[in-house]
């Protein structure tokens, strides 16, 4: 008996791990419209799937239909109540669903702080649980229960879990209350003990947001002779071209960008082609700088900066 019972169930099984592969398909190519739609018919038939709830729940965060993925995750916490991961993904639609209504948002705090600390409760491991609650607290005002005391417990529950993210989420903390020295300390610890992409870039942002251009160039420059991504060399002429400094270092480094150009990139040609114009633009050449900010027009001609840009360069 316990045979034929698995022989009935395999059809159901191989179809319902290929509906999952041909959502996690579409997932990758960002059409999400389909993939909810996929989800749905399955449910139809399937209504108490737990997987297919879940997808579909993505599928509506995708899209920002946070309403749908809190339906969705919702009856996932209340199927499965010791699931951290399902109280992670409910809280973070419901904070989602907050900041596009802010007049809702007060009714929605005690929601978010209780999903989050139960998924903290059940997963003493879930990283993404504790760097939830390290910003929320962060960024809650003190009238609805916002504490840097209670933001740095879960930074040090994170540094206990992975010292990357625990020095990642002091600095910003401290860049959050207005500490630029220990940020920029902590910033700097990531980078020494984890040495990734993300621990540079964060660093980057940084000095960016401080108004320090020539940090941000050299923390990039650091970064690429670890990491060798064409997209460095952008992020060098971006910063130039921003806050015109080491504007021949930019210029240099954005046509690099350009002739070893992939998808993988990211940033379109016509985004170099714009910093290009704002850098000769800086410099008074005026018909080099028309050059390049048409080629960016050209390559994407809805882009309201482009046009803007164009304007100025005309008014040299």
């Amino acid at each position: 008996m316990k045979k034929i019972w698995l022989l009935l169930l395999f059809p159901f099984m191989c179809f319902s791990q290929a509906m999952l592969d041909d959502v996690q398909t579409l997932f990758e190519k960002k059409q999400f419209i389909k993939a909810e739609t996929q989800i749905i018919n399955y449910l139809k038939e399937n209504p108490n799937h737990l997987k297919a709830i879940e997808l579909l729940g993505d599928a509506y965060g995708h899209q920002k239909k946070w309403d749908g993925a809190i339906d969705a995750y919702k009856k996932l916490v209340v199927a499965k109540p010791n699931t951290a991961n399902y109280h992670y993904k409910y809280g973070g639609v419901l904070g989602m669903k907050a900041l596009q209504n802010k007049l809702k948002a007060i009714g929605l705090i005690g929601d978010i702080k209780k999903a989050f600390t139960k998924a903290a409760e059940l997963d003493e491991n879930h990283i993404e649980t504790r760097w939830a609650l390290v910003e929320l607290y962060m960024q809650l005002p003190g009238v609805f229960g916002g504490s840097k005391a209670k933001s740095l417990t879960y930074a040090q529950e994170l540094e206990g879990l992975s010292k990357v993210d625990g020095y990642l989420a002091k600095g910003y903390i401290n860049e959050y209350d207005d500490e630029p020295e220990l940020a920029e300390k902590y910033y700097k610890m990531a980078i020494q003990e984890g040495g990734s992409l993300t621990c540079f870039n964060k660093l980057t942002s940084f000095y960016v947001s401080k108004n320090q251009p020539n940090k941000a160039i050299e923390n990039i420059e650091e970064a690429h002779k670890k990491h060798h991504r064409n997209a460095l060399h952008y992020q060098i002429g971006k910063v130039a071209a921003e806050y015109n400094v080491k504007l021949k270092k930019g210029e240099q480094c954005l046509h690099v960008y350009l002739k070893n150009y992939s998808l993988e990139d990211g940033v379109p040609k016509a985004w170099a082609h714009y910093r290009l114009a704002q850098i000769h633009a800086h410099q008074n050449n005026k018909e080099t700088a028309l050059k390049y900010i048409d080629l960016a027009i050209a390559q994407l001609p809805k882009i309201k900066p482009f046009k803007a840009e164009k304007e100025k360069i005309l008014n040299l």
